[in-house]
């Protein structure tokens, strides 16, 4: 029993290392893509103003006329500590409870309602351990090109309710990796049983082809998006920064936002059209990134488990040694 449950810690490691560096790598790689997108999610059209930000693109050509190109990864640290710690959570989190259920049930195969489920708990798990530093990262996005501060500033300023801004809707966008991931494996395991049953019994599994990840990857993380986006963009809005124009207001106190005073916002300025203002954008962001970190932890997969499985024997040879002296 011991034996059995060390395997699936390390199967369940495997995952998780996998996932956080494919998070990590893909977060690199679209962050410019991403803090434009953030900035343009959480701006408001205000009474009396004109919108800063017609469109995605009027967010990249403000970094590049005010010659702050690389202010579009500020922040770019915090977001990959967070993203790694997320992902090694969320996979952790997964793959451990698909084998607790695997091995309760006694079934290889899971339906998919335990599968949302299991992902949704995993979700919830990995909301909870890093919201702070969510908050934060969206803060850094969000502020003005040249103006954000650094983590321990962050941190250090406000109280800790505050930092865990937004977290009653993380809770609820677990749903989102819930029916990506369920989405994503049902179609993955479809996939692979039919290459299964064409090579015979007794061959070994195989893992997918890269574009085959990035594929399913985009399918499962688009619909996703579609049926959680008013929220996700409630999100942003409830934890980016205080912009320039409103930092002259804030002299006597400052109003926390909440979903119903975001709610409320999008509603009276925008009309229902408003809860999906960026949809293109967070599509495109967030497909390439879930397929990007899909398809990397695919091709990584095997190598971490070699690696896991090598520092183990290291381990139990070494400490066979310690045992005889």
């Amino acid at each position: 029993m011991s034996s059995s449950s060390s395997s699936i810690d390390l199967e369940s490691i495997s995952e998780a290392t996998s996932g956080a560096i494919g998070a990590v790598l893909s977060t690199t790689i679209l962050y410019p893509l991403d803090t434009c997108k953030a900035k343009y999610q959480a701006e408001v059209r205000s009474h009396g103003r004109q919108q800063k930000y017609r469109k995605l693109s009027d967010v990249l050509l403000e970094a590049v006329s005010n010659g702050k190109v690389l202010s579009l990864y500020q922040g770019l640290g915090t977001k990959n500590l967070q993203s790694f710690i997320a992902q090694f959570v969320y996979f952790y989190g997964y793959s451990y409870f698909k084998r607790l259920y695997q091995v309760k049930y006694g079934t290889k195969s899971i339906g998919t309602k335990a599968n949302l489920l299991l992902a949704a708990s995993a979700g919830a798990c990995t909301a909870i351990i890093t919201q702070p530093l969510d908050t934060i990262s969206s803060r850094m996005q969000t502020s003005d090109f040249g103006r954000s501060k650094g983590l321990w500033a962050m941190l250090s300023e406000g109280s800790w309710i505050e930092a865990f801004d937004g977290l009653g809707i993380s809770l609820l966008l677990t749903s989102n990796p819930a029916i990506q991931y369920t989405v994503f494996d049902q179609l993955k395991q479809r996939l692979l049983d039919g290459k299964l049953k064409k090579a015979g019994k007794g061959s070994s599994p195989e893992s997918l082809s890269a574009f085959s990840a990035f594929l399913l990857g985009a399918i499962s993380k688009s619909i996703a998006t579609v049926l959680t986006y008013p929220a996700i963009r409630c999100k942003v809005m409830i934890q980016a920064a205080e912009s320039s124009e409103d930092d002259g207001k804030k002299n006597n106190k400052k109003q926390r936002k909440t979903i119903l005073s975001v709610l409320d916002a999008i509603w009276r300025r925008e009309g229902v059209f408003g809860f999906f203002k960026g949809l293109q954008a967070q599509i495109l962001k967030t497909v390439l990134s879930s397929a990007l970190l899909l398809m990397i932890k695919e091709k990584i997969t095997a190598t971490t488990w070699v690696l896991i499985l090598a520092i183990q024997r290291y381990l139990v040879v070494t400490q066979g040694r310690l045992k005889g002296r």
